[in-house]
């Protein structure tokens, strides 16, 4: 639910991405939706038990903590381009790891790639377009990130 008070402006920017969706698409200019999410790593601690004959087996709720990881989410809306990447951490140098790939790797002859920054929960405040700043050195200094 929209807050009180607060639905201008989720209509304003919500707006402006259903804008960028209709845009054609500019292989030099490519539209990324990103993404993350922390996902914790069970370990099998127990044998499932076996149901009566014609059930399926029953699984213990019983699981040991086996760390977490960090999955960062890339696609293309207009292409249906899809990309992951888990990694172990999830710090600031992840995440501008993952804009450096997408430069990179994976558009790299775009001019800019545009990444919608409603698309990136700041949960932990490091997504943010200035963080790029602190922890990148842009390999082709025409090349961008562009933040809408």
């Amino acid at each position: 639910m929209i807050k009180p008070g607060h639905n201008a402006a989720f209509v304003h920017r919500m707006e402006d991405i259903l804008n960028l969706y209709h845009e054609s698409y500019d292989p030099v200019r490519p539209i990324i939706c990103f993404d993350e999410s922390n996902k914790e790593l069970h370990k099998h601690v127990r044998d499932p038990f076996l149901g009566e004959p014609g059930a399926g087996s029953c699984y213990d709720y019983t699981y040991e903590r086996n760390g977490t990881r960090n999955l960062f989410m890339m696609s293309g809306p207009l292409t249906g381009w899809r990309h992951v990447d888990v990694t172990k951490r999830r710090r600031k140098q992840e995440f501008v790891q993952q804009m450096q790939s997408l430069v990179d790797e994976h558009y790299p002859d775009a001019e800019v790639v545009w990444t919608s920054s409603e698309h990136i929960p700041n949960s932990l405040r490091i997504h943010l377009p200035n963080m790029v700043y602190f922890h990148w050195s842009l390999a082709k200094p025409q090349q961008s990130v562009g933040w809408r």
